[in-house]
């Protein structure tokens, strides 16, 4: 079995792609950027560089992202492939975004280039807008105030269930067949927000609605709420990429790798329901 490294292992991917891992047998390298608490756990700060060298020189294969709060992917991702390089890793699978492919200047697309300039087996994952951001990040609004405000207009997003997405992962990390692959990662159908609202609507019992804000009014949220201006105003610009339609297309990858479809937002939904009933 092998030893994997996952940057991001507390989020919700990564917690997700550490329970399918060990239940197949495989050490898991829990990075943190904080005093290891458990044994699976290594302290690696992306942000300085802080025990870079010492989480790769115990792994085998990594799983390598960017977390929330950093508009410049690329500074705290081209260190941990240039580290998983030095290593000689067995096989890294670097997770992205959908479109970030689209333009060869973004952030995103020069850590992929990286990855795939550095000779170690890779996979990287475009996943789309997860469903469980109406879980975590949208979550107050539906919860304290019955509605989604999103400057997205009436745009549809083939939304993905962080679960699929950490299945694809796990598979990716022990199978070679899809070596050197980009997979973007979709639900199986694109929804509307006011398909979403209904669909928690019918959930849980609440009524939901679905409200299309100005993107200052978003910028303004996310200031509010303290991210830094310029993840900020980063979050602004993909959710106007969603609008403008972008996030509506889907494709196979998830049955591709995982020989099922990909779960539905109704079975998210009705998996997390007690998320919005306070």
């Amino acid at each position: 079995m092998s030893r994997i490294l996952i940057v991001g292992a507390s989020g919700t991917v990564g917690g997700e792609l550490k329970r399918l891992l060990q239940a197949r047998g495989h050490e898991v390298l829990a990075a943190t950027s904080r005093t290891p608490t458990a044994p699976d756990q290594v302290q690696l700060n992306v942000a300085t560089r802080s025990g870079l060298e010492a989480a790769f020189e115990r792994a085998d294969r990594a799983f390598l992202l960017a977390p929330p709060g950093f508009a410049r992917q690329d500074e705290v991702l081209v260190p941990l492939i240039e580290a998983a390089q030095a290593r000689g890793l067995e096989k890294v699978v670097l997770m992205t975004a959908l479109g970030a492919n689209a333009d060869e200047a973004t952030p995103m697309r020069r850590a992929e280039r990286r990855l795939q300039a550095v000779g170690l087996p890779w996979n990287v994952i475009r996943p789309n807008w997860f469903m469980q951001n109406f879980s975590s990040f949208w979550l107050h609004g539906i919860v304290e105030q019955g509605r989604i405000a999103l400057p997205v207009g009436q745009a549809k997003g083939s939304f993905i269930d962080a679960r699929d997405i950490a299945a694809v992962a796990a598979e990716l990390l022990q199978r070679s067949d899809f070596d050197g692959q980009e997979l973007d990662l979709t639900g199986p159908e694109a929804l509307d927000h006011d398909e979403v609202a209904a669909i928690l609507s019918r959930e849980t019992g609440r009524a939901i609605r679905f409200e299309d804000i100005a993107p200052q009014q978003m910028l303004d949220s996310l200031l509010a709420a303290g991210l830094p201006r310029d993840y900020a105003e980063f979050m602004v610009l993909i959710l106007g990429y969603f609008k403008a339609g972008y996030a509506a297309r889907t494709t196979t990858a998830v049955a591709d790798v995982l020989g099922r479809p990909a779960g539905r937002f109704e079975q998210y939904a009705s998996d997390y329901r007690a998320a919005w009933l306070g």
